[in-house]
Formats: C-alpha cells, sequence, structure tokens
C-alpha cells in the first residue's frame, strides 16, 4: 500500500529547502508520534516525558494530542485526591485573603 500526501508546491519547497527527504520526515514524525502513544498508553512514559519528546510546550497540548488518538489520561484516584486537597488548600487562602473588591464592597 502507498499513501500519498498533497502539499502545496511552495510548501513543499520551503520545507525541502535543507535537502531532507520530505517522505522520510513524514515517515519519522509518524513513527516518534506512534512510540510517544505507545508509551504512554503501556505507561513506560509519563505526560512530561511525551511532552518533551514530541517537543511540545505545554501539557494542553499533550492533552489534544492524547485525545486526537483516543489515548486517555492516566488519572488515578490517588490524583484526585492530590487535586481535591489543592484545592481545599487554595480555597482556604482565598478565604483568609479575599480580593480588594471583596474588602472594599464589604
Amino acid at each position: 500500500m502507498q499513501v500519498t500526501v498533497d502539499i502545496p508546491d511552495e510548501l513543499a519547497r520551503r520545507l525541502s529547502e535543507s535537502g531532507e527527504d520530505l517522505s522520510r520526515a513524514a515517515l519519522e514524525a509518524l513513527a516518534l508520534e506512534a512510540l510517544a502513544l505507545e508509551g504512554y498508553r503501556s505507561e513506560r512514559l509519563t505526560e512530561s516525558q511525551v511532552r518533551e519528546f514530541l517537543g511540545f510546550e505545554t501539557r494542553m497540548q499533550v492533552h489534544a494530542f492524547l485525545k486526537a488518538h483516543n489515548c486517555y489520561l492516566h488519572y488515578s484516584i490517588e490524583d484526585l485526591e492530590h487535586d481535591r486537597q489543592t484545592a481545599e488548600r487554595l480555597r482556604a487562602v482565598r478565604r483568609s485573603n479575599p480580593p480588594a473588591r471583596e474588602r472594599l464592597a464589604g
């Protein structure tokens, strides 16, 4: 089987200016994505490692990438409890230090 991708001539010219074989670059990019997905699914790679491996700048980019490939986030009961405790601490800080507009209105 052969897969063909059509890209505008100008874009192909710009992408191949360095002399790189575009077919090879596309194949390598797909292989890297597949490797990152399998690594995350099998829990051999963390979310942070996937971000670094694929060159993403934010966790949200990793989340979008995983979602686009039907790969669900690893989120345990322990993670939920940690997030709940963090939310409680932040709520307590906010109650003890209300924003200026609330202090003025009160």
